[in-house]
């Protein structure tokens, strides 16, 4: 059977979402159906840096918050602490004139519309698909490979 540590380190990347509603991941999902991406989700800063700590080299989709300070503080330390990772900013459209502040502080992309999710699947598709995977056991790629995951 595989032993959680393993199962940690044989998830390199992943696809997160840090949001309180779950409107950007049931978007996601939709778009990677056919993909077999599986959409991590996460509703705070410090769930979302467990799940980074796991898996370093993810792509992690992050809600501006009510505090766009919080939310581009978060960018930066990602970036400085992951630098494997590659982080998205998703905004309300309120929020829009907050692009440049996040693309300054290392977000390689900001939406604030969900119609734009077929743009943030092919990038996180194509980072995903960049970064090396762990070699594993015949035994661990099956569990890896469960419905329910490792």
């Amino acid at each position: 059977m595989l032993n959680s540590s393993a199962a940690e380190n044989a998830a390199v990347a992943r696809l997160i979402v840090c949001e309180r509603d779950g409107r950007w991941a049931a978007a996601l999902r939709r778009e990677l159906a056919a993909a077999g991406v599986r959409v991590w989700e996460t509703r705070t800063p410090d769930d979302c840096r467990r799940e980074l700590t796991i898996s370093s080299a993810s792509f992690v989709v992050l809600q501006m918050s009510a505090d766009p300070i919080r939310t581009l503080r978060f960018v930066v330390c990602g970036r400085r602490d992951f630098p494997a990772a590659r982080f998205v900013v998703a905004a309300e459209r309120s929020q829009a004139d907050l692009e440049w502040p996040a693309r300054e502080a290392g977000a390689v992309h900001f939406l604030c519309s969900p119609r734009q999710t077929g743009l943030l699947a092919r990038m996180a598709c194509r980072h995903l698909a960049q970064v090396p995977q762990p070699q594993r056991s015949l035994s661990e790629r099956i569990w890896a490979g469960l419905p329910w995951g490792t």
